[in-house]
């Protein structure tokens, strides 16, 4: 499906209507509005209307508009935001900005979910809730292709691995595999001889 299209020569509404969906290392929310309404502009990826069907505020429009308010909050309820729908999305903390992106990247109804960096920034208990929502978004049959530093949620939560250093692919293969493997060992924790000159 996806060896159709040239997606860099791609928009990002259809990159989206492809199937493929993003987030952000620095979280790129609208921070003018309400967290249910960030989730909803994900939604219109999925629709269908005219200029002027829109402009005119239709019966079948207010009928979609309905619908994708009942999918957003579907959506913030997965996420654990369905609390804070009213509330503006520049208030929440790191944490739920993160969470709050995903939302919205799921409400594309994307086969594959590109992560940058969802737990950057976040304390243990922001970065165990992150995990934990990608562990739930791989549940639902979703690909999940995650950019990460943090070693515990890739080990956790990662089915196939592959690990660069400096932009070269060093190793890869399951989380078992790359964790016993010696160029990521000498990689990420320095060689035997670099930790006896540190000493």
């Amino acid at each position: 499906r996806f060896k159709d299209s040239s997606i860099e020569n791609l928009k990002a509404h259809e990159i989206a209507k492809l199937g493929i969906s993003r987030t952000f290392q620095t979280v790129e929310l609208f921070t003018n509005m309400t967290v249910l309404e960030n989730v909803m502009v994900g939604c219109h990826t999925r629709t269908q209307s005219s200029f002027i069907a829109d402009g005119l505020r239709l019966p079948q429009i207010k009928h979609k508009e309905s619908q994708m308010r009942d999918k957003a909050m579907e959506i913030l309820r997965f996420i654990g935001l369905d609390d804070k729908f009213s509330e503006s999305a520049d208030s929440l903390p790191l944490g739920e900005r993160k969470m709050l992106e995903i939302g919205r990247a799921l409400a594309t109804e994307p086969e594959l979910v590109c992560l940058d960096e969802p737990a950057a920034g976040l304390n243990e208990t922001e970065t165990q809730a992150a995990a934990e929502l990608i562990q739930r978004i791989k549940e639902q049959g979703i690909t999940v292709l995650l950019v990460e530093h943090d070693m515990k949620v890739v080990m956790d939560i990662s089915d196939h691995i592959m690990v660069l250093n400096y932009g070269e692919k060093i190793a890869e293969g399951s989380p078992t595999e790359v964790q016993n493997d010696s160029k990521v060992i000498e990689a990420y924790l320095g060689s035997e001889e670099e930790n006896h000159a540190s000493n």
